[in-house]
């Protein structure tokens, strides 16, 4: 007698395909779905918000607002993004319109072709060794960082914290703040170097070629 085993397979369930069920359930109208969906989010919106307006409260109600948008407008979302970057786009935009809003700051078109302009020509440096990631890891190293970004215009500062510190990619990062890759890649070049003169001579070793700040521990 045969005795027949069947073998099964079974796929393994990608962070898209979760996500394609949770914006199922979502748009089904179950609302703890959304909140699932949101949760890991949460401090990448903030972190993008705080990067374009520098102001605490500011950010926080521009985060609240870009996830209650995004949750009105969930049945607007075609994939053909990440959700996160998605979402990324509505807290930039929503950010902006703070922006006009208060009067407080002038931001670039969104229609920007290559930077030719404003070459930042960096400090001397003979010797710039990379920092242990435990140093930038230490709470008054993070403080340094977080007062030098503040002081970068908002091009260079939205770029450095999408891409390095909450580290999109680089076409995610582009598509987020509705620029090119190669404005992505102008501007983050020249955030790192003015961020290297900032903090080097503090950091006393250096600057890293790379922000190795973990999911959670940020400058903030």
């Amino acid at each position: 007698m045969l005795s027949l085993s069947i073998a099964t397979s079974t796929t393994p369930v990608t962070q898209a395909d979760r996500e394609a069920a949770l914006i199922r359930r979502t748009l089904q109208g179950d609302r703890n779905a959304f909140t699932e969906l949101v949760k890991p989010y949460e401090r990448r919106v903030y972190a993008a918000a705080l990067a374009l307006l520098r102001n605490e409260a500011d950010a926080e109600d521009v985060a609240q607002e870009a996830i209650v948008k995004a949750f009105t407008h969930l049945h607007q979302f075609r994939a053909e993004a990440k959700f996160s970057t998605w979402l990324i786009q509505i807290t930039v935009n929503q950010a902006r319109m703070r922006q006009r809003k208060n009067h407080t700051n002038l931001y670039d078109s969104l229609d920007e072709g290559h930077e030719i302009e404003e070459d930042y020509v960096p400090k001397e440096f003979a010797d710039w060794r990379e920092t242990p990631p435990e140093a930038l890891e230490r709470k008054e190293v993070r403080a340094l960082l977080a007062k030098a970004l503040a002081s970068l215009n908002e091009k260079y500062r939205s770029v450095f914290v999408l891409r390095d510190i909450e580290q999109l990619s680089i076409e995610e990062t582009a598509k987020a703040l509705a620029i090119s890759v190669a404005n992505v890649k102008t501007r983050l070049l020249r955030a790192r170097l003015m961020l290297r003169d900032i903090l080097a001579p503090a950091l006393g070793s250096g600057w890293p070629t790379q922000m190795p700040f973990q999911k959670g521990n940020k400058p903030w």
